[in-house]
């Protein structure tokens, strides 16, 4: 029988899934041999929404709740990137004309709520990023060219755009497409699905406490078989000394955002690897416009010119972090663009601070100190090297994301933006886009060039006309300044020796069985 019924505990600080008693799940825990996964993090996310949570930590725990229709294959690629595309919960797909897509499901798939999946969860997915759901406006640009989803049957989908979109099976496989429970989300609505997530995926919720933990179970009837770990904790715990205290302590089987700093503290402990990748992600400033002192846009480019990114890169990271060729990489193939860089050049930031007439009014940079890797020690380097140029930057420390962007004049910031498709479609439109935090909240205004070029780039197919599209899109972001980056940041797991796991260049954090065992 199909359940009807979803309990919200704990005023809504703890989520439990219906199907899972605590009586039958302690029995089925005091007979199951395998392991529990136990993870320390340095935040953990209100909700696990996955269109609406798409922030690093959040995305760290719904890859694991939730599949999507075609998969990334990162286990094949040497460095984790993962560029090629295989089936996942869809079996195939063709192309039907310059506008169609039909996918074909996967037969007996498995919801956590006992639901076989179905063309209609499909079309419901995607239906509740098209329509006008304000908390889901990020998402709704993931899918920029979407015109319909149908279904063609109990196993069959298509996808119509509303002009030809050649990166449209790598949107199915990234970000925003992760498949939810029609029935479960439609009883609960937006915020209750939430607290109480029903997918396909390894593990299903337990509990969700917010600042504390999110506890995970195996679901043993998952397609691609038998989860290897009984549960997956994921512990809050905000400070590196704590995580890596727990590490030692054997409170915890690994430690995600592990600073450079703390690889001699590490190092060469018995039972303990250090696992490194570069993550398909840069650490970005943004520079509010609105704010103080940062309207006129040749202040906002004399604090990019000021950033020697490569002596951050040196001392903040020993070396292992990377400064890329601005908002441009090369896994977009023929769309990298050579011969950009991020300069620094003082001497020309000094020159556009005069023409701007900049008279020393204050700017306020603000910052939590937990969230990224490095973030509180790049910041304090980072207002040295304005003052050097004659900016006046005052560091301020926040407690969370909400105060680093003020409704208005909120000056500069952190950030980040993932590269959630190998095309700059992918990444400096979703990032900076309409859609975009920095558009929406009204950050940067001086949009027209940029947008007018993307636009146009959603629709041409053309790689000549493409890439020539970028280039105009790149050179009106660097000329208007909205932001700045740093540099493509190295994420440092502490992971106990006998836990078989390869970390991706993304937050993602696959504990699939073909990801995960345990020696």
């Amino acid at each position: 029988m199909r359940s009807t019924r979803r309990h919200l505990l704990g005023g809504g600080l703890a989520a439990v899934l219906p199907g899972l008693p605590a009586a039958a799940s302690a029995q089925a825990a005091g007979t199951d041999t395998r392991p529990v996964l136990r993870i320390g993090v340095a935040d953990l996310p209100p909700t696990l929404e996955p269109a609406k949570e798409l922030s690093n930590v959040g995305t760290r725990i719904t890859y694991s709740v939730f599949d999507t229709l075609i998969r990334r294959d990162f286990l094949s690629s040497p460095d984790g990137g993962g560029a090629r595309l295989v089936p996942h919960l869809a079996t195939a797909w063709r192309r039907e004309g310059d506008r169609d897509l039909l996918v074909t499901l996967r037969p007996g798939v498995r919801f956590h709520n006992g639901d076989t999946l179905a063309a209609e969860d499909v079309v419901f997915t995607f239906g509740r990023m098209m329509g006008d759901q304000p908390l889901l406006v990020e998402a709704k640009s993931y899918f920029p060219t979407l015109e319909s989803v149908t279904a063609e049957g109990p196993l069959a989908v298509r996808f119509r755009t509303r002009v030809p979109d050649i990166l449209l099976e790598q949107r199915l496989a990234s970000w925003c497409s992760w498949i939810v429970n029609k029935r479960a989300y439609e009883e609960l609505g937006l915020q209750g699905f939430g607290q109480a997530p029903v997918g396909t995926g390894p593990y299903r919720l337990r509990s969700l406490r917010r600042d504390q933990a999110i506890v995970l179970d195996a679901f043993d009837d998952y397609w691609m078989g038998r989860p290897t770990a009984r549960a997956v904790e994921f512990r809050g715990i905000p400070q590196v000394a704590g995580r890596t205290a727990a590490l030692l302590a054997g409170d915890i089987d690994l430690a995600t955002n592990i600073p450079p700093d703390q690889v001699e503290e590490l190092q060469g402990r018995s039972g303990i690897d250090l696992r490194s990748v570069v993550l398909a992600n840069v650490h970005v400033l943004v520079f509010d416009q609105r704010g103080a002192g940062l309207s006129d846009k040749r202040v906002r480019q004399a604090l990019g010119l000021a950033i020697d990114r490569e002596l951050l890169v040196r001392t903040l990271w020993n070396g292992a972090a990377l400064v890329p060729h601005s908002h441009n990489f090369p896994e977009y193939g023929d769309m990298y663009l050579p011969g950009r860089s991020l300069r620094y050049d003082p001497d020309r930031a000094r020159a556009l601070l005069r023409e701007a007439g900049y008279d020393g009014t204050e700017i306020t940079y603000r910052t939590q100190a937990n969230y990224y890797t490095n973030a509180l020690p790049a910041a304090q380097v980072l207002v040295e090297m304005w003052k050097a140029v004659g900016v006046n930057v005052r560091l301020q420390v926040v407690e969370n994301a909400a105060q680093l962007r003020p409704a208005a004049g909120g000056q500069i910031s952190n950030w980040s933006n993932s590269t959630r498709l190998p095309d700059p479609l992918g990444a400096i439109w979703i990032g900076w886009g309409p859609g975009s935090t920095p558009q929406v909240s009204k950050s940067w205004t001086s949009t027209a060039a940029f947008n007018r070029a993307g636009h146009a780039l959603e629709a041409e197919t053309d790689p000549a006309r493409r890439r020539a599209l970028f280039a105009t899109m790149l050179d009106a972001w660097e000329d208007e300044a909205p932001g700045t980056i740093l540099y493509q940041p190295a994420e440092l797991y502490a992971v106990r020796s006998n836990i078989r796991w390869r970390p991706y260049t993304f937050y993602f954090m696959d504990l699939r069985p073909d990801n995960l065992s345990f020696a």
